[in-house]
């Protein structure tokens, strides 16, 4: 139980940091990222064409389901920034626009710490590790070495071919419902809380800024996974718009919604997300934060 709630605390620990940085997220957060020779993402990895079984056998995976073992997000990251050296930035956008449980956050600090650009070294995974982790047994890969041999490793050749991001999320197919000035919940892709003031009178309208999608796009897959959850939700409307049109319509103090780093720039009545804590300030690593939270959450136990 304790392991599966620190990997709900690593969640929480990255919406902090996100919350105390803001924008800095999507760069390099702690000191830049060493060893860049490319802004792009391996060909390759794209394609999951790198010759090492289980990383191309996950990126099919990623593309059939959205779903990824988090090693395997890890070992692709690794991969694309130490040793291909591509800057985290490009690769963390797709692997983001794949993942049915994207999280700007989680995702952007992961792979930044992997690129060691938001921790005190690189991560390194080699072939051994894969194969002892994910039943493999292949050998004689670019990964097949000893980690002390990671530092001075050249970029193979197979992933020296790089690409940019090219996403894009189209909302054209979906139809604006007829949307009334009255006492409005908010809700958005990144809140699809079907609880959220439950059996309570509200227009529910779920919100989709075109903007927000240009700047962090995601799969056709993704885009109906988070629709198919927003039928969760008790006669929900559809808005698609950005927030300032919605609010030509509905009148501020008619709007309720939840905080988030993504829609800062809402007006109305905010509401807090539900979390593990209600810690809050800049923790200079996930341990100092699980060490603070796991007393709390503690403490809350023992008296219940």
């Amino acid at each position: 139980m304790e392991r599966l709630v620190q990997e709900l605390a690593w969640r929480d620990f990255f919406q902090n940091v996100w919350k105390e940085k803001g924008d800095d997220i999507f760069s390099d957060l702690k000191q830049p990222q060493e060893n860049v020779e490319s802004t792009g993402i391996p060909t390759a990895v794209l394609k999951g064409e790198t010759g090492i079984q289980i990383l191309d056998e996950a990126v099919k995976t990623l593309y059939e389901t959205g779903y990824l073992h988090n090693h395997l997000r890890m070992y692709l990251a690794s991969v694309c920034c130490n040793i291909a050296h591509c800057h985290w930035s490009e690769p963390a956008k797709w692997l983001y626009s794949n993942l049915l449980d994207g999280d700007l956050a989680s995702n952007h600090l992961s792979w930044q710490w992997v690129a060691g650009s938001f921790s005190k070294k690189k991560y390194f995974a080699n072939q051994d590790n894969l194969n002892k982790y994910f039943g493999g047994t292949q050998k004689n890969t670019f990964l097949d070495v000893e980690y002390d041999d990671f530092e001075t490793l050249k970029t193979p050749d197979l992933l020296k071919e790089t690409q940019h991001f090219n996403g894009r999320t189209s909302l054209d197919f979906i139809q604006n419902d007829k949307i009334l000035n009255e006492k409005t919940l908010v809700f958005n892709y990144y809140n699809l809380d079907f609880a959220w003031h439950e059996n309570e009178t509200f227009q529910r309208i779920l919100l989709l800024e075109p903007t927000f999608f240009e700047e962090f796009p995601v799969s056709e897959k993704c885009l109906d996974f988070a629709l198919a959850l927003s039928k969760n939700i008790p006669d929900l409307k559809i808005f698609v718009g950005e927030f300032s049109a919605l609010n030509e319509i509905i009148s501020t103090d008619n709007i309720c919604y939840k905080e988030h780093p993504t829609n800062s720039h809402y007006a109305g009545t905010r509401e807090n997300r539900t979390s593990l804590s209600n810690l809050e300030g800049n923790f200079p690593s996930f341990f100092n934060y699980w060490k603070k939270i796991k007393k709390e959450l503690q403490n809350e136990f023992e008296t219940k």
